[in-house]
Parts: C-alpha cells; structure tokens; sequence
C-alpha cells in the first residue's frame, strides 16, 4: 500500500479498510481470528478502551507504522482522547524510539488536525 503525501488521512484510512477486507475475502479465518483478537484486547478492564488506543498511538509511533498511527488517533479521539493526551503519550514512545521515532509525530499531528476537524 504506497501512500502519498497529499492523500488525506481520511482517504488513507478508507484504504487500510479496504485492505483489511480484501484481506477477509482472501482468509476469512485470519481476518475474523485477528479482528476478535483486536476485540478482545481492546475491551475495558484495568484499563480504560481510551487509554489502550492512546497507548495503541504511542506504540505505533515506536512502530513506525503510519497506518497504525491514522487508525489508532482516529480511534482514541472518537473515544474522547484529548490533543494532549494523545502528543504525550507519542512523546513517551518518541523517549524510547529515539530520532526515527520523532518522524512519525508529523503523522500523529496530522492525524489529530484532520480527524479533529470532523
């Protein structure tokens, strides 16, 4: 999956959609074990399900995953994830990833502008 810079983040997020169902239609068995798997990590317990996506955005940008971090930030704010919240917790990641790491807060802070706005 090649994306552009001048895609927006909400364009880029109907592609990992789309991915993850041509990705159903071809192992169906994958794609349902890995969406309960994703289900079931996200369910409230010690933590809240705000608190593991935001945690899901710092451990993206320690991944440097762009397409985790649209996912994750879209996810943490439609939870009530504060602007705050979620640059401080990429800052810890950022701690721990070093320069590389730093790259992919342009993506988080893009994420957070575009998915703000709606």
């Amino acid at each position: 999956m090649n994306t552009t810079e001048s895609e927006s983040s909400q364009g880029k997020l109907t592609r990992i959609k789309a991915h993850f169902q041509a990705m159903g239609k071809k192992d169906p068995q994958f794609m349902e074990s890995f969406s309960n798997f994703m289900a079931a990590s996200k369910k409230p317990g010690a933590l809240s399900t705000k608190m593991k996506e935001i945690i899901g955005v710092a451990v993206s940008v320690k991944a440097q995953c762009e397409r985790c971090i649209l996912w994750h930030v879209k996810s943490a704010l439609e939870l009530g994830a504060t602007k705050e919240e979620i640059i401080e917790a990429s800052e810890v990641a950022v701690m721990m990833g070093g320069g590389p790491a730093l790259m992919y807060m342009e993506d988080v802070l893009k994420a957070i502008e575009d998915f703000e706005k709606k």
